[in-house]
Formats: structure tokens, C-alpha cells, sequence
């Protein structure tokens, strides 16, 4: 910790050493004056404008090499004119007002970006795990495999995600942003990340340590470094006619009077730090608040486009449903037993790795049957699972076979009820059937009403689902257009031709979506499985299964970029208001320069207001979903 806390106070001194470089010179030359010593004044105050032009050529050179003329080229042009016709104390104060803008974007960034540094830090890289003598090993986290058995101390980081062995205590706000502890029974998935808050417990690795969700998290925290994020499209959009807007008037100043240091003056006024700096502060800090949040958003231009969006597409399962199916119910042959055969398909089940086969093992559970190894257990993929459970051959999944008549009015009650149906054969005799039911979330129509108060005009869910299945959910949480049947290619179509009319975000959460986050304005993934293809197209992560943060992002993202326009119309509105008086040669360039150096500072301060406010309605949205969970 210290070695990090060494690191942060240098970086802070790298980031306002120039403008205290600067700063000496200018005040030595202020003295100089004072002391009537004129020519050696402006000696240090066209020293200071000397050095930084270097510094202004280098990030003009740099523009030009991306294909773009911003506004670089008017603080290279104002310093350069400075020069040229002797006005060094203004020359100087442009240099300071460059460096004091570029200290202060440090210090919002420094800001912005303390909750992704600390996330990278809390990353978990060491882990204790169980060895085959029931020993316990310290390892690397990435030697860690499916299937490991660790040991996860009180205090420590969840390091890989898994299945808790024991009941556990768990602090979860790295994930959800929440700080308060969650219990977790012995069977629960637990993601990496999350502290122990309580007992030590067993975890049972459910995947490598790179493919966990807080290795999504990290990697997306670096890919949002706030030191990429200025390049901000809002920036470039009102340079684009600022900057020739400044040179006409310049030139019109110097044409009509003859003066050349009307248009030097005009320059100097023009010299727009709210453009350099007030837009990226603004974007850099709603990047950190969607972060505490739960929402890792790329960049700044994913975080503009959100706050822009207007039209919202939303996969139905695990999005708007729990993605996580429940038993709904046993249905048996005529004279069957139930709970027998419930527990006889739950005891094969244990053994396998399938969704719908942990639904049943788990509703078994919370039935209290005790369940039994099976044995000679065989499974087929996308066929089922066979075993010997009390010396009776039990097959559970599809059936291959006629149904008989209870059975096919079985599957037409469960289809109209939008059921899965899992079949259970007893001696290859066809003896019931177990239903399972992916249940709406329950906080999905409170954050459905928020995604509309957010400013999404069109909501549209999209599924692969049938008609009947995706009308009853959508009836559920409030969505009104629903497209069903939908094939992955299908939902591609479907978000191009959305995209065309206005903003566009689509929010899934399995790897089937990941053609459709990709082609999105703003691909949302829901729940940072780590490697997943859905999380690595995605534009923005949510941390946590929960679509209500989506809407905290929103409000967030647009936030941000009002206050950024907010910032950068007032900052060159003003600028044009001195640089008109500059034209007509009322502002001569030394008071343009103090001039513009006060508007910088208020549209800067102005824009440093994103870091803080906040998503008050969607945090009592929030605790209050929590409270009923």
C-alpha cells in the first residue's frame, strides 16, 4: 500500500509540476517590472510562452497526424502572434492558463479514475486451495481450474467464481455498489470479487481465474482509463466551427483596422481550454460514477452515445427474467408419486452440469429430500442424464418416444403456461415430467417504468421464445413491442434497422446476444461473465445481474454530457462575447488574456460538478428492490 501511495503522490506532482514550472518565471518577471526592470521582465514572460509552444506544436503535430485540425491550432497561433508582435506578459499568461487547465483536467481525472485504480488493486492473486490429502496449498489464482476446492478466509477476496460449499456471509458492493452483507446458502453461486464478510467457507472453482467475472471487471476498468477517455466526439464536433470561426474574425480584425494586434488579441481570447478540457472532465467523471455504480463503460464516446440514446432493446431471458429457472411443479403418470419422482430425478441429476438439471437438484432441496448417489450414471448432450438410483434405471430429459395422452396434454398445459417440460422415465417407462419455470424478475417493472423516466422513447424486447411466452412477460414488466422467434441474425436486422432512426442501446447476457451488442450503439452486457463473447463486444458492463443500473447509467451518461455541453456552450459563448469586444480593439491582448483565463476557470469548476450528485430516485429504487430481495 505504500508503494501505491508513493506512486499517487508522484503522479501528482508530475501532473502540476508545469504550471508550477511556469508559474516561477512569471511571477520572477512580474517582480522584474515592478522593479523597473522591464527588458529582463519580458525576457522570463516570453520564455515561459517559448516553452510552452513546443509543448502546443507537439499536440498540433499530433492532431494533424490523426486526419484532425482542432482546436490546438489556436493556442499555437495565439502563443505564436504573442511573440511575434512583443506581447510577452500576454503570451505567458496564455501559457499559464493552458497549464493550470491541463492541472486541473489532471486532477478530476485523479479523481475519476480512483475507484477503477482501487478496483485493479483489490484483484485478487493469490488463493487457498485443498490438495487430494486435504492439505491446504497458498497458490497462484492462475493455476486455479474448474472444479478446485479452496478455502476463502474471513476478510478475504472470493477469487475465482464458484459454488459456496458452506453457508456464507458476503459482502458484495465491488459488484453491485451496495455495502452491505448478503447471505448465501451452501449451493449458491458465488462471482469473484466479492469479500467474505463472515465464517470461512469452502468454494468450489466454477471457472478459471481469467475467465471469472472480476477479471471482466479489470479488464474493462483498464480499456476505461480515463487517460484515453478526452478523446471526446462533443469536443471535435464544436471545434470543428469554433476554429474557423476564430481565424475569420481574427482576420476581419486585422483586415478592417490594420492592427495586427486585434487579431493577435482575438486569438488570445479565442484560446479554447473550455474545449480542451471542460467536455473530457465532464465525460471522465460520469465514467467513474456509472463505475461505483456497477456499470464499466469503455470509453467517453460510449458514455456520450448513452446519454443520447433513445431507443432500448432488451433480450428477455436472464434480463428481464431471472435466466435462472425454478421448479414450477411434478406432474406423474396416473397413480405416480410426486415426490418419489422428484427425488429419484434429482438424485441423477447431481451429477450433471446442465441449467435445468441444478433447478431440479435445487427444488428437490428446498423440499428437504435427501438425496442419494446414483450410480452407472451416463449423459447425452442435449438429450439427458441416465442413472441407477435404488437399483431402478431412471432417464431424465427429452423423450424420444410417443407421448402417451397424459402426457400430451401435459405438454400443452405447460406450453400454454410458458413452461419448460423435463421427462422422467422410471425402467424406460415414461413416469412424469418435472416443470420448470424462468420467473420474471421481480424488480423488472419498477426499472422498466425507470429506463422510461430516463428518456428512452422505445422499448422493445427481443427473444427466441414463443409468441405466447414473450407477450405474457412483456404484459409482466410493461414492454409493449415485443419481437419473438428471434434468431441471433434476426436481432442483428433488428438492431441496424433501429439504429437508423435514432440512438440505440440492446442489453443480453448470453453469448447468442454478442452479435447484436456489437452492432448496437451502445452494446450492453448484462453481468460480466468474464471471457464471454457477450462481455467482450459489449460497449458497457453491468457488474451485477441487475437492469436497474442500466437506468443509473443513463441518468448518469446524460448528466455528464449536459453538463459538458453546459460547459463548453457557456465557456464559447463568453469567448466569442470577449473576442468581438477584442476585434474592435477595446481588449488589448494582455487583459483578453486574464479575461479568458477567468472564463476557463468558472466553465471548468462548472464542469467538475459531474463528479459529484447523483442517481437519488434510482438509489431508493435500488435499496428498495434490495430490501425486498
Amino acid at each position: 500500500m505504500g508503494g501505491g501511495s508513493t506512486a499517487g503522490r508522484w503522479r501528482r506532482w508530475r501532473d502540476f509540476a508545469p504550471l508550477a514550472a511556469l508559474t516561477v518565471p512569471v511571477l520572477v518577471g512580474a517582480g522584474l517590472w515592478f522593479a523597473d526592470r522591464r527588458g529582463a521582465a519580458n525576457v522570463c514572460w516570453a520564455a515561459t510562452a517559448s516553452i510552452t509552444l513546443v509543448v502546443t506544436l507537439r499536440w498540433l503535430v499530433q492532431s494533424l497526424r490523426r486526419g484532425r485540425i482542432g482546436v490546438d491550432v489556436i493556442a499555437t497561433l495565439a502563443l505564436v502572434t504573442s511573440l511575434l508582435v512583443g506581447e510577452y506578459l500576454a503570451g505567458a499568461v496564455v501559457a499559464l492558463m493552458l497549464a493550470s487547465g491541463h492541472a486541473l483536467e489532471s486532477y478530476a481525472q485523479g479523481r475519476a479514475t480512483r475507484d477503477l485504480h482501487e478496483l485493479l488493486a483489490r484483484a485478487p492473486r493469490r488463493a487457498r486451495r485443498r490438495g487430494p490429502d486435504g492439505g491446504i496449498q497458498d497458490v497462484d489464482v492462475g493455476d486455479i481450474r474448474d472444479g478446485d476446492c479452496l478455502l476463502v478466509g474471513p476478510g478475504e477476496v472470493v477469487p475465482v467464481d464458484g459454488f459456496a460449499e458452506d453457508a456464507a456471509m458476503v459482502d458484495e458492493s465491488t459488484l453491485t455498489g451496495e455495502s452491505q452483507a448478503v447471505e448465501r446458502r451452501a449451493g449458491d453461486r458465488l462471482a469473484s470479487g466479492v469479500v467474505n464478510a463472515g465464517a470461512a467457507f469452502g468454494l468450489r472453482a466454477a471457472a478459471a481465474a481469467a475467465e471469472s467475472t472480476y477479471a471482466g471487471i479489470v479488464r474493462l476498468a483498464e480499456e476505461a482509463n480515463a487517460e484515453k477517455a478526452p478523446t471526446v466526439r462533443l469536443a471535435d464536433r464544436y471545434s470543428a466551427a469554433f476554429v474557423p470561426f476564430t481565424l475569420v474574425l481574427a482576420g476581419v480584425a486585422w483586415a478592417v483596422s490594420g492592427q495586427f494586434v486585434r487579431a493577435v488579441a482575438v486569438l488570445v481570447v479565442a484560446t479554447p481550454c473550455p474545449l480542451l478540457l471542460a467536455t473530457p472532465i465532464a465525460i471522465v467523471a460520469g465514467l467513474s460514477r456509472a463505475a461505483r455504480r456497477g456499470v464499466l463503460v469503455r470509453n467517453g464516446g460510449s458514455l456520450e452515445l448513452l446519454g443520447r440514446a433513445r431507443t432500448l432493446l432488451v433480450d428477455k431471458t436472464g434480463t428481464l427474467t431471472a435466466g435462472r429457472p425454478e421448479l414450477a411443479a411434478v406432474v406423474t403418470a396416473p397413480g405416480g408419486d410426486g415426490d418419489e419422482l422428484l427425488r429419484v430425478a434429482a438424485s441423477v441429476e447431481q451429477l450433471s452440469s446442465h441449467v435445468l438439471a441444478a433447478a431440479i437438484v435445487r427444488g428437490a432441496k428446498d423440499r428437504g429430500m435427501r438425496l442419494v448417489v446414483p450410480a452407472d450414471v451416463t449423459e447425452e448432450p442435449g438429450h439427458g442424464v441416465c442413472g441407477r438410483v435404488d437399483g431402478r434405471l431412471v432417464r431424465v430429459g427429452q423423450h424420444g418416444g410417443d407421448l402417451p395422452d397424459w402426457a400430451v396434454r401435459e405438454r400443452q398445459q405447460a406450453e400454454a403456461d410458458g413452461v419448460s417440460t423435463v421427462w422422467v422415465s422410471l425402467d424406460d417407462v415414461l413416469a412424469g415430467a418435472v416443470l420448470l419455470r424462468d420467473p420474471v424478475r421481480p424488480d423488472a417493472g419498477d426499472t422498466v417504468r425507470r429506463l422510461r423516466q430516463a428518456g428512452f422513447q422505445r422499448l422493445i424486447m427481443l427473444t427466441g421464445d414463443r409468441p405466447e411466452v414473450a407477450e405474457r412477460v412483456a404484459r409482466a414488466v410493461g414492454v409493449e413491442e415485443v419481437v419473438a422467434r428471434c434468431s441471433p441474425q434476426e436481432k442483428v436486422a433488428r438492431v441496424r434497422a433501429e439504429s437508423d432512426r435514432a440512438v440505440t442501446v440492446m442489453v443480453g447476457d448470453g453469448i447468442n446476444d454478442a452479435p447484436a451488442l456489437a452492432s448496437a450503439g451502445v452494446g450492453v452486457a448484462l453481468g460480466a461473465t468474464g471471457a464471454s463473447a457477450s462481455a467482450d463486444v459489449a460497449d458497457a458492463v453491468l457488474s451485477v445481474d441487475r437492469l436497474d443500473r442500466l437506468a443509473d447509467a443513463v441518468e448518469i451518461a446524460r448528466r455528464s454530457r449536459a453538463i459538458a455541453v453546459q460547459s463548453a456552450g457557456a465557456g464559447m459563448a463568453l469567448a466569442v462575447v470577449a473576442m468581438v469586444v477584442a476585434a474592435f480593439g477595446v481588449l488589448p491582448p494582455v487583459a483578453g488574456a486574464f479575461v479568458q483565463e477567468g472564463i476557463d476557470v468558472a466553465v471548468i469548476l462548472n464542469a467538475l460538478r459531474a463528479l459529484g450528485g447523483g442517481t437519488r430516485v434510482g438509489a431508493l429504487v435500488s435499496r428498495g428492490a434490495t430490501r425486498r430481495r
